[in-house]
């Protein structure tokens, strides 16, 4: 198995840096994908795809792309869906693991908030992104981090 790509739904996400401190520290590609904005970077481990304006294409491409044991960062719960069902580590940017025992729920949530949002019974606001969730992350990504390297086979 081929080392593990860190992939990062990087429209809006917080926590890009968290992603480069952990990566740096273990020697792996970062593949950031967005509908654009990215700022360029000079390090060789880092990777800016911008994809087209539509809908669903940067979840698209790292659909494409990733496989079982890279690393896929994402508030989007249907991306997560997608990419756990190829194998892959999910982590959300508070810190949260979406695994194939989580999903399920997760998924099931977002579905219930949306039309609660859609019928008028809540306005939808989300918590706000705390240094505890920045943190939360940090330690969750390195341990996910070292678990898929220790499964890559020599080679």
């Amino acid at each position: 198995m081929p080392a593990p790509i860190i992939y990062v739904d990087a429209d809006a996400c917080p926590v890009k840096a968290e992603v480069e401190k952990v990566a740096e520290r273990h020697g792996v590609v970062v593949t950031y994908v967005s509908n654009g904005g990215l700022r360029p970077s000079r390090d060789p481990m880092i990777r800016n795809v911008v994809v087209s304006k539509g809908a669903d294409a940067a979840d698209d491409w790292i659909v494409e792309n990733a496989r079982a044991n890279d690393i896929v960062v994402t508030a989007d719960i249907p991306l997560a869906a997608r990419t756990v069902a190829l194998g892959a580590h999910v982590l959300g940017p508070t810190g949260r693991p979406f695994t194939p025992e989580t999903i399920g729920m997760a998924v099931a949530m977002r579905d219930l908030k949306q039309h609660l949002r859609e019928t008028g019974e809540s306005r939808g606001f989300n918590a706000a992104f705390t240094q505890k969730d920045r943190s939360n992350f940090l330690g969750e990504l390195d341990r996910i981090l070292r678990r898929a390297l220790k499964s890559v086979t020599p080679g």
